[in-house]
Formats: structure tokens, sequence, C-alpha cells
């Protein structure tokens, strides 16, 4: 059998990964808060934990792997959005969460096993939190519920690598009377009238954030599981919380024995934001005509733990490669496994780059079956994936090529250039990347490729 080995963020090292059980591999990885469309940087973790899901499934059986990704619907942030725009919370988190998974499928991502929604899930919370004031790790203080980090302080900050000391020092942690120590956390807090609650021994109210997944990976997954997973800004707190409060109401149990953080998603070289104007969804680029197999190319293309920087040169050379590689794999049978070399290097930490770099070099040996099949495990070359180019898969551009080229040849002998500017601007309106070298003349498909435009240039 296959080894894989991946970093662990609880030990800083690369370990051989033994599940607890080969026939029940269980994996757990923090979803999204569902107000709104995702963004760039949330689809990152959910292509990188699905290359991790496939290559489990390839090494142990589809059978017995189980992966859970939530969704939070209850935050403030879904409240807030509910007041200004007046419409029910659960409209709103209805919508978004189809949107989110709309979305990453175009991404070419496979569903989880399991996608529980917190609101599925308040009974689970509440008999936590009750596990926990009765073991003496937590305390209930105007309608509140708090977890007392001092009740595992020698263990608190592991994960993340902070002592408490440190991070009550350099945090700006939220001061309230209630708390017995700044670095308590919330497990569950007061709803006014206006905003979702639930009955509880505290009165009603709704849960802290960092509960859900606690309750949620123990009722789906059990005490102890193999992998957790989430983008590096998780880490602390949320992370290191769901480890306090599981291991202190299940102490019996690991939680999580690995743990797993991708880095984070940067646009042209900066840090994505509104006020840099490089803010975007996947929607956003889904719209522009960018096919979500190239977005997924781009991701692949980086290693997770490395910071991802999207370019439109890079989203550029991803569809040239994946229009050459369909083309190469039309009308080819798969082969009957992917190629050892693909799963060594996905074995080896999820080493993507390593695995795209194999995929370039068995299209340039011609070995259209190992190519499809490995790019196939990769999430690439599906059948699902390739509307985007059967739609304009039939175009044959070597006659506007050739066009193209006699007009610059009677240019250069005219001096009058303007039979080429005129096709120029006909191409590129058409979405055509227009490559002119001595060589010759090269017409290049961009995202928003439209062959019906090409009628135009006559």
């Amino acid at each position: 059998m296959t080894t894989i080995k991946l970093h662990n963020t609880r030990t800083r090292t690369k370990e051989d990964f033994v599940p607890i059980d080969d026939a029940n591999v269980r994996m757990y990885v923090c979803g999204p808060t569902v107000y709104d469309r995702a963004h760039l940087g949330n689809a990152r973790p959910v292509v990188v934990f699905d290359v991790l899901y496939r290559l489990l499934r390839e090494v142990y059986g589809s059978d017995h792997v189980t992966y859970v990704r939530n969704f939070t619907d209850v935050d403030d942030k879904i409240n807030a959005r509910a007041a200004e725009s007046g419409r029910p919370i659960g409209e709103i988190t209805a919508e978004t969460t189809q949107w989110f998974l709309d979305d990453m499928g175009a991404l070419g991502a496979l569903e989880p096993d399991h996608m529980p929604r917190a609101t599925q899930y308040i009974g689970q919370m509440i008999a936590m939190i009750e596990t926990l004031i009765e073991k003496g790790h937590a305390y209930a203080a105007e309608g509140h519920v708090l977890f007392a980090v001092d009740s595992w302080k020698e263990k608190y900050g592991k994960l993340s690598g902070r002592s408490v000391d440190d991070m009550i020092a350099g945090a700006r942690v939220e001061v309230a009377p209630y708390k017995r120590n700044p670095m308590d956390f919330v497990l569950w807090k007061p709803s006014s009238e206006d905003l979702p609650g639930w009955e509880s021994p505290w009165g009603r109210g709704r849960p802290g954030w960092h509960i859900e997944c606690s309750a949620m990976a123990h009722e789906l997954l059990g005490e102890s599981f193999d992998i957790h997973g989430g983008g590096n800004d998780l880490m602390f707190p949320h992370h290191e919380n769901e480890i306090a409060q599981s291991c202190c109401a299940h102490p019996t149990g690991d939680f999580a024995r690995f743990w797993l953080h991708n880095e984070m998603l940067q646009v042209e070289g900066k840090k994505m934001s509104k006020s840099l104007g490089n803010f975007f969804t996947v929607h956003d680029l889904l719209d522009q005509g960018v096919p979500g197999e190239v977005i997924r190319f781009v991701f692949l293309s980086t290693h997770y733990r490395k910071p991802m920087d999207w370019t439109e040169k890079k989203a550029r050379e991803a569809e040239t490669t994946l229009r050459k590689w369909r083309a190469l794999t039309a009308g080819i049978e798969p082969a009957a496994r992917a190629a050892p070399s693909v799963i060594a290097a996905l074995a080896d930490d999820l080493n993507t780059a390593g695995a795209i770099a194999e995929l370039h070099r068995f299209a340039a040996e011609g070995d259209a079956a190992g190519l499809l099949t490995s790019a196939q495990m990769l999430g690439l070359l599906t059948e699902e994936m390739g509307a985007w180019v059967s739609d304009q898969g039939d175009v044959d551009l070597s006659e506007h090529e050739t066009r193209l080229f006699e007009a610059r040849k009677t240019a250069m002998e005219t001096k009058d250039f303007s039979e080429v500017d005129r096709l120029k601007a006909g191409y590129v309106a058409a979405g055509l990347e227009v490559r002119m070298s001595k060589a010759g003349v090269e017409l290049v498909p961009g995202a928003g490729f439209d062959a019906a435009k090409l009628e135009a240039v006559e």
C-alpha cells in the first residue's frame, strides 16, 4: 500500500500517515460561514482537501473514507446581512449554501460525505457545553458560558506554538466583566428576540463559533479521527479552541491526530482586499468566462503550504495547457489507474506541483492514456469539467492564422498594416490572444473566447 506522508502542524514535521482504522479513514475540514459568495481565497482549502480526499480514496478505497465539511449557518455576519436586506435568515443561508456548492462544483470539487449545518446540531453543542461545565472546564456568567482556558493552560496553544501568557500580552481579546480570564472564549451567548436563539439551561441563546465544529466532528467522526484541515488563518483561535474544548469534554479521545493547514492566496502578488480593488469571488471569475478547470489548475500548480499567487498570466497559461491536453486525450480510453509517479507525488505531502509536472511529461511523451487518468485523479480533464472546451473545441483556427500571416506578409511589402490591424482587432474582440513572431502566427483562445464572433472577421 502507498505510504502517504503529511506535514502535521501539531508536530511541525512531515510524518507517515497511519490511520486509526484503515477501513474507516476520517477527515474533517472547516467549511464556510454562509452569508455571501465565496471569494477566491475561500476556494483554496476546498480544492486542497478535495485532492487529499481523492488520494485517500485511491489508497484506502472510496468506501473506507469519510469526509466531513460543515456549514456555519448561525453567525453574527449572517444576522447583520439579514438586518441589512430585510430577508429571513433561513432564506439567506439556504441561498448562499447552494451558491457555495455550485461554485465549488464548478471547480471540480467532490461533495463531502457529510455537510452538516450548525443549526442541525444545537442539541449536541448544548450537551458538550454541559459536559465541560460538569468537568470544571467552563462556567456560566450573565447568560454566557465560557471555556476556562486556565483549566487547560498547560496544553492550550500547542497547535499554534503560543503560550497563554504571550497570547494575553499580544492579542486583542474581548474585554468583558463576566470573563475570569481575558483568553476565555464563548461557548454560548444570549440572544435578543430579534436574533436566532434556542432554549438552553442558560437561557435563550446561540452557540459560539468554536463549539460548532467540535460538536459536529464528535457526532459524525467520534472522539478520535485522523485528519483536521483548514486554512492557516484558522489555526488560532478557532482550531486551538476546538482542541481545548474537545479534549476536555472527551479526555479519552485524541480529537484530530493530523492537522493540515493551507497557506493564503494573493492576487498579482498582493493580498486580496476590497481596498486594493483586487477582491473577487469565484462566481465573478466564472461569470467573466474563466473556466472552473482553469482555476483548479492554477491552484494545483502551487504547493498547498506555500502562498498562492493568482495572476491573469497563470490563468492564460493554464487554459492553453488544458486545451492542448484535452485535444491530445480526445477519444482516449483512460488507463486502469493513475500513474505511480503521480500518486507518489501526491503521497508526498500533496505535492500537486510535482504531479502537474508529471502530467506535462506524459503530454510531451504522447502518453495520452497516462495523462488522462492521472489528470482525472487530480480533478482535471474530466468529462464534467470539459464543457468550456467542447463549446469551442471544434473551431479550426488554422485558416485564420494563415489569413493573418499572409496579411502580415503583404503588409511588410506594402508598408500598409491597416488590414493586419483590422484582423487583429477582430480576433481580440472574439477572445483570442494573437501571438506573432518570425516563425508564424498563433491564435490562442482566451477565457472569454466566443467562436461566433469570428464570423465578423470577414
